[in-house]
């Protein structure tokens, strides 16, 4: 087997160089909460393949799934000869979401797909134009999505132009604006009512705990507030649960944490045990308003993908995954308290379940947008964790928020040895 080493050199004469990997190892398995590189070299996976593998790679049930569905047949296109297992994941999605309404659903490929067309159905349905998402939002990286992305670098940087009738708008942002729910809601629907007008709105897009724009958990009481104007004013309230979904910050979806019945959710990532698929998910009435040929796509609901996705299903219901998160909200959470305790540089700990992250500021600096950003320290203390065998991820729009995404199961075992490798990646912000 090549080494890492010859494979990066074969790569940097083949692979484009605008797409950039975390670490330098090149993986050979991986299993539960851990992967192994071509080198031998064990890693603790913190990253999840950004919170994809929320069933642990090789899943023994999506394994056996896969296995059956691609020796019976790999593609027809739904559009042209359907199948039973695109039935099959639409009625799970119908049974899983939020809200006892009567649902529809269309699969596609990946979470970008699945908010393009969760736009295009909210335009169609409500004859109105104009789509309003939130600073450090982050849906994709097709024009549309990126025109949806706030993040300019790596994102959008000399991409454009972008697609027109996108509107931005304040995020609940507690770290930084100190606001309450409700304030911060009032503040975000009177710049809608002011620049973009309640009876031009199709859709209210949100994220109900932003990923890359940090792991950012809006105050209490901000969803259902966005959720009653959008109701009132006609528009479509569409959750981006591509990263939040499927168990992973302890229940189904994060919507249900503050009782929040989205009208369409869009799904991805953790969906199918890290086979590509995603979907739009929402009110019959809505997403029926599409003429027949109007939605599709030549692999969207492929029937591997799909038949991994009923195996993840059936694992997350048997093992609990969604309690399972909590439980590793309840280790972690307690050390990385501990840990900001210890360095002053750690200006928050948030998230939900096994979304969590740690935000680091200049100790003593502000600025306009509250607490000084720390990316350099944030750079620093992930690149010791790497060179440790932690693998794991930074986001947030400045840079400055490491995030944990580890696989839901994850042993006891490998989260407290992950947590003792980034307890000792702190330390090098000391020397």
């Amino acid at each position: 087997m090549p080494s890492s080493d010859d494979l990066h050199r074969r790569r940097s004469s083949v692979v484009a160089r605008g797409v950039s990997s975390m670490i330098p190892s090149y993986v050979s398995s991986a299993a539960g909460g851990t992967m192994t590189d071509v080198d031998g070299r064990e890693w603790i996976d913190f990253a999840a393949g950004i919170a994809v593998t929320n069933v642990g790679n090789a899943a023994p049930k999506v394994v056996a799934a896969v296995r059956e569905q691609v020796a019976r047949f790999t593609h027809t296109c739904f559009m042209i000869a359907p199948y039973e297992q695109y039935v099959a994941v639409c009625e799970e999605l119908a049974a899983l979401t939020p809200g006892d309404f009567e649902k529809r659903s269309a699969l596609f490929n990946s979470g970008a797909e699945a908010v393009e067309n969760a736009v295009k159905i909210a335009r169609h349905a409500t004859g109105r134009q104009a789509i309003v998402v939130f600073d450090h939002a982050y849906h994709g990286r097709t024009n549309l999505t990126m025109a949806l992305t706030a993040k300019v670098m790596p994102y959008k940087q000399g991409f454009g132009p972008f697609a027109g009738e996108i509107y931005r708008v304040p995020m609940s942002y507690p770290f930084r604006d100190g606001r309450s729910g409700a304030d911060a809601a009032a503040y975000a629907i009177s710049q809608i009512e002011k620049h973009v007008g309640a009876t031009n709105v199709a859709a209210v897009l949100i994220e109900p705990v932003q990923g890359e724009g940090g792991f950012v958990v809006p105050a209490a009481g901000f969803l259902p507030a966005l959720a009653a104007w959008s109701k009132q004013a006609g528009a479509v309230f569409i959750a981006d649960e591509i990263q939040t979904g499927f168990c992973r910050t302890g229940a189904w979806f994060a919507s249900e944490h503050e009782g929040v019945e989205p009208d369409l959710i869009t799904t991805a990532k953790g969906i199918a045990g890290g086979l590509p698929l995603a979907a739009v998910t929402g009110r019959a009435e809505i997403m029926d308003a599409v003429h027949p040929g109007g939605l599709g796509g030549t692999y969207g609901g492929n029937p591997i993908a799909c038949a991994a996705a009923l195996a993840s299903i059936e694992t997350m219901r048997e093992l609990d995954l969604a309690a399972a998160a909590r439980h590793i909200e309840a280790v972690a959470r307690p050390r990385l308290e501990a840990l900001a305790a210890k360095h002053p540089q750690i200006g928050e700990v948030r998230g939900r379940g096994a979304m969590l992250a740690l935000e680091l500021v200049v100790p003593g600096e502000s600025g306009p947008s509250g607490p000084t950003p720390d990316a350099p320290a944030t750079g620093a203390v992930a690149k010791a964790a790497h060179e440790s065998g932690l693998l794991l991820l930074t986001c947030g729009t400045y840079g400055n928020v490491i995030r944990l995404l580890p696989p839901l199961v994850i042993t006891d075992d490998e989260l407290d040895r992950g947590l003792s490798l980034l307890e000792q990646a702190f330390e090098s912000l000391t020397r």
